[in-house]
């Protein structure tokens, strides 16, 4: 798969960073992420549909081989991260995608992140328990 065009895409989520590549010219049907099939990494159900919408409202998903390295973070973090790199990589192969993937939101980063610890504080917001005497 070495001498086929891919486009390239980088997404971020909590913790996770996802390098997503479509490969052009493959069979359509190969979805690998860090060299294993999509469902043996992911196996939950919801975080494999969750991957596969910016395929599926663009339509193009039998036109592209997906390869992806991930790494970082959690399951759930990691699904989000591909499916924001692929809904990059898809931008630089068609920017005519932009308008329908920006109605259905995957093209906006989830900035959410694990809050911070405070002080005197056991987690940054469950404090100990109040005891009168």
């Amino acid at each position: 798969m070495a001498d086929t065009q891919y486009y390239e895409g980088l997404g971020r989520r909590k913790e996770s960073t996802a390098r997503v590549r479509l490969h052009t010219g493959g069979s359509g049907n190969m979805f690998m992420v860090n060299d294993k099939p999509l469902n043996e990494y992911f196996s939950r159900g919801t975080d494999q549909s969750q991957i596969s919408k910016p395929l599926q409202v663009t339509g193009t998903a039998g036109r592209f081989d997906v390869t992806v390295k991930v790494s970082g973070g959690g399951v759930t973090g990691q699904a989000g991260a591909v499916r924001l790199g692929i809904a990059r990589a898809l931008l630089k192969a068609d920017p005519e995608y932009r308008k329908l993937l920006r109605e259905h939101g995957l093209l906006t980063r989830d900035s959410r992140a694990k809050e911070r610890k405070k002080p005197g504080l056991k987690r940054a917001r469950k404090a100990p328990q109040y005891t009168k005497r």
